[in-house]
């Protein structure tokens, strides 16, 4: 593939993109479980469905879906106890750091894209060292939540660009069928929680296993700009 245009903001899902957030969300939903006399739900069974947030752990450790008896009590005890302990395991994936100051030592913006509620999204990414975003869209920020395209178009919208000037970085299938939609150049990060499909298949633009590889691409697309100018 030929170096694409150099972007004018990066966009990010956050749960398994920027963050590792997994531990503090098996933690919520295992205390819904000891406090019914249940064994906890194995983390290696739960870290594959925390892009997925209250339904992937719901289902993951309870086998229930939205739509079952039970479900609406346990996901608002799970989400009860997610806030009150949403930043004690969760990280910034190795890498990370350095990318966003790369992005930044280019001029560029980067800003947050999630199905997260804002609930959680707002208190979450100051603690996690986020809190500069230059823009931040949950869940509930728009009418439609990711695959949608609605929030990254939002997010265009409040960076003041077109949404081709963006592109769109994600662990699971709906951040790059949400990307696609709204037109931007898409990157699926092996190094997320990638759910239960290959990211192979997602036909994202790019598929990169760690965020020094999207910051070398971003690099070269500002090089090759500023030879053509």
């Amino acid at each position: 593939m030929s170096t694409p245009a150099a972007p004018r903001a990066i966009l990010f899902d956050l749960d398994g993109t920027l963050a590792d957030t997994a531990p503090d969300l098996a933690a919520a939903v295992n205390l819904l479980r000891s406090a019914r006399g249940l064994e906890p739900t194995a983390y290696e069974i739960l870290r594959p469905t925390a892009s997925a947030g209250a339904r992937g752990m719901i289902g993951a450790s309870f086998g229930l879906a939205p739509d079952d008896d039970g479900y609406l009590e346990l996901r608002d005890g799970f989400f009860s106890n997610y806030e009150a302990a949403m930043a004690v395991h969760s990280r910034l994936f190795d890498g990370i750091p350095e990318l966003l100051a790369g992005i930044e030592a280019a001029g560029l913006q980067w800003g947050v894209v999630t199905n997260k509620s804002q609930r959680f999204t707002d208190p979450l990414l100051p603690q996690i060292g986020l809190g500069h975003a230059a823009c931040a869209i949950s869940g509930d920020t728009t009418a439609h939540a990711k695959p949608h395209p609605a929030p990254l178009l939002e997010a265009a919208s409040r960076l003041k660009l077109a949404p081709d000037q963006c592109w769109y970085v994600g662990d699971d299938l709906r951040d790059i069928q949400a990307g696609k939609a709204a037109g931007m150049l898409t990157i699926a990060c092996g190094w997320g929680y990638c759910g239960a499909t290959e990211p192979q298949h997602w036909e994202a633009d790019y598929l990169f296993q760690q965020p020094a590889e999207l910051l070398a691409l971003l690099q070269a697309t500002l090089v090759a700009g500023a030879l053509a100018a």
